[in-house]
C-alpha cells in the first residue's frame, strides 16, 4: 500500500507554494502521524479482496508507464541543459576541450558496449531479434548524432554522445530482461546460477530505482510549461505533490518490475524485470527517448519556420 500513502500525499500537498505553511509542515514534518498512517495502510493491504488487487495490477501498469515518461523527460532535460550550458556564449571556448573530451568517451563507451552485446547476447545468426535490437540502438546513435550536427540544428556532440550511453544502456537492460532459457540469452542464464550475484544485482537495482525516484521527484521545474525565473524566498524549493506522485508511481514501477510487468508471470527468487513484456518495455522505451530528444532539438526550428511563415502571410 507503499502507493496509496504517496497518493494521499500527493492529494494532500499538491498546489503547495510557500514555506511555514501547514500543507508544508505535513510534508516535511509530522514523521510519526505518516509513520503510523503507512503502517496501517500496510495492515489494510492483507484484508482487501483479491479482486481489488486486480484492479490495482491493471492500474499499476499504467504508473509504471507514467513514472517511465516522466524520468525519461528529466533525464533528457538534464543532458539538453548540460550541453546548452556548455555551448553558451560563457563557457562555449573555455570548455571546448572538455566537451570534445567527454563527447568522445561517451561514443567510445557507446561503441564499446554495442560491440560487447554482439559477443554476449548474439551466439548464433539465428538470434535476429538481439540482432534487430543491437543494430537498431547502433541506427538510432548515428541518427541522433547527424540530427544534432545539422547546420540547421547545430546542437553539438556532447547531447547526442550522452544519449548513446542511455539508449545503449536501455538495450543492455532489454536484453538482459530476456528469460533465460532463451538460447541467445546465455550470460543471464549463467548469471541466474551465480545466487550471490543475482542478490548483489537485486539489491543495486533496488537502490538505483529508489535514488532515480528521489532525483526525478525533486525536478519538477522541467515539467512546467511557464517557467518564472524570480522566486521568492518563501517558495517551496520544489513541487511537494509532485514529488509524492513521482514516488506513487515509481512504486508502481517497481510492482512491475517485480513481476515482469504481467501479472500471470511467476518470477525466479532474487531476479526482477525478466520477461519478455520487460523487454519490450525498455526497448520501447528507449525509442521514445530517441523520439523525444530529436523533437526537442527540432522543434525551435520547426516553430520558428512556422512563426516566419504565419508573419509573411
Amino acid at each position: 500500500m507503499d502507493q496509496t500513502f504517496y497518493v494521499i500525499m500527493f492529494l494532500s500537498t499538491v498546489g503547495t507554494s510557500k514555506l511555514h505553511r501547514p500543507r508544508e509542515q505535513w510534508h516535511s514534518g509530522w514523521w510519526i502521524s505518516k509513520i503510523c498512517l503507512w503502517a496501517v495502510l500496510i495492515i489494510l493491504s492483507f484484508l482487501v479482496p483479491p479482486a481489488f488487487i486486480g484492479v490495482y495490477g491493471e492500474m499499476a501498469h499504467f504508473g509504471a508507464g507514467v513514472f517511465l515518461l516522466i524520468q525519461l523527460v528529466s533525464i533528457i532535460s538534464f543532458i539538453t541543459w548540460l550541453n546548452d550550458f556548455f555551448m553558451s556564449e560563457k563557457c562555449a571556448d573555455r570548455c571546448y576541450i572538455h566537451v570534445m573530451f567527454f563527447a568522445t568517451i561517451s561514443y567510445v563507451i557507446s561503441i564499446a558496449g554495442i560491440i560487447m552485446m554482439y559477443i554476449w547476447y548474439v551466439p548464433q545468426p539465428s538470434c535476429l531479434l538481439n540482432i534487430f535490437f543491437i543494430t537498431w540502438t547502433l541506427v538510432l546513435l548515428q541518427v541522433m548524432t547527424s540530427v544534432s550536427l545539422h547546420p540547421k540544428v547545430n546542437a553539438g556532440v556532447l547531447a547526442p554522445g550522452l544519449m548513446g550511453l542511455y539508449i545503449v544502456f536501455s538495450c543492455w537492460c532489454a536484453i538482459r530482461s530476456e528469460p533465460p532459457e532463451e538460447s541467445c540469452n546465455k550470460k543471464t542464464a549463467a548469471a541466474a546460477k551465480a545466487d550471490w550475484l543475482t542478490i548483489i544485482s537485486f539489491v543495486i537495482a533496488v537502490l538505483t530505482i529508489v535514488i532515480a525516484t528521489f532525483s526525478t521527484g525533486i525536478d519538477s521545474k522541467c515539467f512546467q510549461f511557464r517557467k518564472d525565473d524570480k522566486q521568492e524566498e518563501d517558495d517551496v524549493p520544489y513541487g511537494y505533490g509532485f514529488f509524492h506522485f513521482v514516488f506513487a508511481t515509481g512504486a508502481m514501477y517497481f510492482a512491475m518490475l517485480l513481476i515482469g510487468w504481467n501479472s500471470h508471470h511467476a518470477m525466479r527468487k532474487w531476479t526482477i524485470d525478466v520477461g519478455w513484456t520487460s523487454t519490450w518495455v525498455r526497448i520501447v522505451n528507449e525509442w521514445l527517448a530517441v523520439c523525444v530528444y530529436i523533437w526537442i532539438v527540432v522543434a525551435p526550428i520547426v516553430w520558428k519556420s512556422r512563426r516566419g511563415a504565419s508573419d509573411a502571410a
